[in-house]
């Protein structure tokens, strides 16, 4: 059976969906289940605009969680063609909710946000210096730290510190 997500032919293992009900996962290859937690490879996940109108809740809102997580306009596109009933898109929001990322102000940081850089960052390896007053449009939540968030900076994929940014 493929991943219902990637559609890759390889072995499924179950996959808990926080948010929902208690007892919700999924069937997923591991390539998807590293990529949920991890940092998330665009072309992978060209999938998703079919699984996104799965009958199964649990597809929808990973499909759906993790469009919001992609950079590329063919995944915000999608996101702007999905429908999800009232429970589906309350347990798609629920996980945010809980987010424990905040900003230099106390805000919740949420996947998908847009921030900006409240002072000069030197990145460490690239070369350069984010500039403060940088707005970083869509990032992504670190899962396993809350002090961390990772944007795009001029081209480059960086993991940025929360004290360092405001929510815009």
């Amino acid at each position: 059976m493929p991943c219902p997500l990637c559609a890759a032919d390889a072995p499924l293992s179950s996959f808990p969906v926080p948010g929902g009900p208690a007892d919700a996962s999924a069937d997923i290859c591991a390539t998807c289940a590293a990529q949920i937690d991890g940092t998330p490879e665009e072309n992978h996940w060209r999938g998703l605009a079919s699984s996104m109108w799965s009958e199964d809740a649990v597809i929808q809102v990973l499909s759906v969680r993790m469009l919001k997580r992609l950079e590329a306009a063919w995944a915000r596109d999608l996101l702007d063609q999905v429908y999800l009933d009232e429970d589906t898109q309350s347990w798609v929001d629920n996980v945010a909710a809980a987010s424990n990322h905040k900003d230099s102000n106390g805000v919740t940081l949420n996947a998908g946000d847009t921030v900006v850089l409240i002072k000069d960052l030197p990145v460490k390896g690239a070369g350069f210096t984010a500039k403060r007053g940088t707005a970083v449009r869509g990032i992504s939540l670190v899962a396993d730290n809350p002090e961390h968030i990772e944007g795009r900076v001029e081209g480059q994929r960086i993991v940025i510190l929360t004290q360092f940014v405001k929510k815009k």
